[in-house]
């Protein structure tokens, strides 16, 4: 059974972002501070990990992948993805009768 992948999103300074990967979610207790658990989520595997002061998430980001982001990355990628969405139209069905 492989094991999860414990991921932080945020940007430094000039923008650009930076991916941390821990192996145990409680490396994460290091550099942030736990407020609490998540127990609403609609992916089961995530009930019951921490939420951090300052981070979004727990996410899931695949099978084995969990994700936390800084705010500011959350907002830039979340409209990348709203844009990247395309636009599904509803066409009208002739039949012939």
């Amino acid at each position: 059974m492989r094991k999860n992948i414990y991921r932080i999103v945020t940007k430094n300074a000039e923008g650009k972002i930076l991916v941390r990967d821990f192996l145990k979610v409680e490396e994460i207790g290091q550099f942030h501070d736990q407020i609490g658990v998540d127990d609403c989520s609609i992916h089961h595997g995530l009930r019951g990990l921490p939420i951090y002061r300052g981070l979004i998430g727990p996410m899931a980001e695949g099978p084995h992948i969990i994700r936390y982001e800084a705010p500011d990355v959350f907002e830039v990628m979340t409209k990348e993805w709203i844009a990247a969405v395309p636009v599904r139209r509803r066409g009208h069905v002739k039949r012939n009768m």
